[in-house]
């Protein structure tokens, strides 16, 4: 297993997720890419609960995780301690996810399930990037889509310096 250099942290964001399903598979997968830490904010649900345990499979019990009621005041704080942030959203100025040339430390905000990012944080955001989608539907679940972008991010992050 490559060793990721502790200047490369990873954190996530989680910008009102309602589905606690999917904050539990936000967990697991923050698992295997070895997320420093995961940011729960607004409404997103919180552990301890039999939702969230179902999908994480205890990994909700080992990753470090933070309540924020304002994920835009978050989104400022990192910025100021030099975290770039990253913003998974579908938007005009969106590079494919596969395109970003990720810098460290680094946190990564996924939305809503209906509504995607709030507009106060996409526009605090450093970076827009996005999943392209080739079928009929404009996007995937929440946690879907963190998982690919997590995994390409962590391509990055086990890279030498």
């Amino acid at each position: 297993m490559a060793k990721i250099q502790k200047r490369k942290l990873f954190y996530v964001i989680c910008d009102n997720i309602r589905s606690l399903e999917n904050i539990g598979s936000i967990f697991r997968t923050a698992d295997a890419c070895r997320v420093d830490k995961i940011f729960l904010c607004g409404i997103s649900g919180r552990p301890p609960h039999s939702k969230i345990s179902k999908t994480a499979l205890g990994a909700e019990k080992w990753i470090n995780w933070e309540y924020r009621p304002q994920t835009w005041r978050l989104v400022e704080e990192l910025k100021k301690e030099k975290i770039l942030v990253v913003a998974l959203e579908q938007s005009k100025n969106s590079l494919p996810y596969n395109k970003l040339k990720p810098n460290f430390p680094l946190a990564l905000v996924i939305g809503n399930e209906v509504k995607g990012i709030s507009k106060s944080v996409l526009q605090r955001a450093d970076k827009k990037i996005f999943l392209p989608m080739g079928g009929k539907k404009e996007s995937l679940n929440v946690a879907v889509a963190f998982g690919i972008a997590a995994y390409e991010i962590n391509k990055h992050r086990l890279k030498s310096p």
